[in-house]
């Protein structure tokens, strides 16, 4: 695939490679998993879904707030389950896709609740702020700045704070903590991360229903691979992901981050 440069003597299993080639390498070998597990996430997402629409229409936040993390609990699942997939992949652990997500569930599900239900309220009381001064013309440059600088810093939190939920069982402060060190140590990969996948997610909703047509193709696979890729060596080096994981594999004691246990 490569999206869209042909990969010819680059292909896995040729050994590792490192940047662009190592996005590329992973996406011709990859993809279709991907997509498989961008499916069974979507599912994940249809209670969410249905439930701020039900909330919009109804032009109640009353509604909006118990739907909103009620069903980001239930999408957090998938979320989880492909951060799980992604994460495998890149430290090539080829785990088929169905036995990926019923692994994940089994070892994240409390853990991805809390995150889950704190991203589907953001999201959803931005999606109905957003709407409603649509609708009312209230709109204006100040409102717009405020929007995409909250959905940046929440996106850059977030965009560290899944891969520890798959990976480590730790208590939410020190996942907080890690997630405010990394972003001291990364600030601008971990933005540029951030601002990448808000501009994707604008452009998908504006360009509604056409981009729909992407979505079961698309979907969130596709964003969460290419921001999660660009900061794959960094959050390996911070967190020793490899490292620890074979060690744990290995029968070995892992050096542990402050608080966690390691998923498997």
């Amino acid at each position: 695939m490569g999206l869209f440069f042909p990969m010819d003597d680059e292909k896995w299993p040729e050994g590792r490679r490192r940047g662009f080639a190592r996005y590329r390498q992973l996406l011709e070998r990859d993809w279709k998993a991907y997509i498989l597990m961008d499916f069974i996430v979507l599912a994940t997402f249809i209670p969410y879904g249905l439930g701020v629409m039900l909330a919009v229409t109804a032009e109640s936040s009353l509604v909006l707030i118990p739907v909103s993390i009620i069903g980001g609990m239930i999408a957090g699942q998938g979320i989880a389950a492909m951060y799980d997939l992604l994460l495998r992949r890149a430290r090539d652990d080829m785990l088929p896709v169905g036995h990926a997500f019923v692994k994940s569930l089994r070892q994240n599900w409390r853990s991805a609740l809390l995150p889950g239900a704190a991203e589907g309220l953001f999201v959803g009381l931005v999606i109905f702020s957003g709407l409603v001064m649509l609708r009312t013309g209230s709109i204006t440059a100040l409102n717009i700045a405020v929007f995409a600088v909250a959905s940046v810093v929440f996106t850059m939190v977030f965009d560290i704070l899944w891969p520890q939920v798959v990976l480590f069982e730790q208590a939410g402060a020190v996942r907080l903590k890690n997630c405010a060190l990394f972003i001291l140590q990364n600030p601008w990969r971990v933005l540029g991360g951030a601002a990448l996948q808000v501009g994707w997610w604008v452009v998908t909703f504006l360009f509604m229903p056409w981009t729909a047509f992407l979505v079961p193709f698309l979907g969130v696979w596709y964003i969460f691979f290419a921001t999660l890729t660009m900061k794959y060596d960094a959050l390996d080096g911070a967190f020793k992901i490899e490292e620890q994981i074979a060690a744990k594999n290995a029968g070995a004691e892992p050096e542990k981050e402050e608080g966690a246990d390691q998923n498997d």
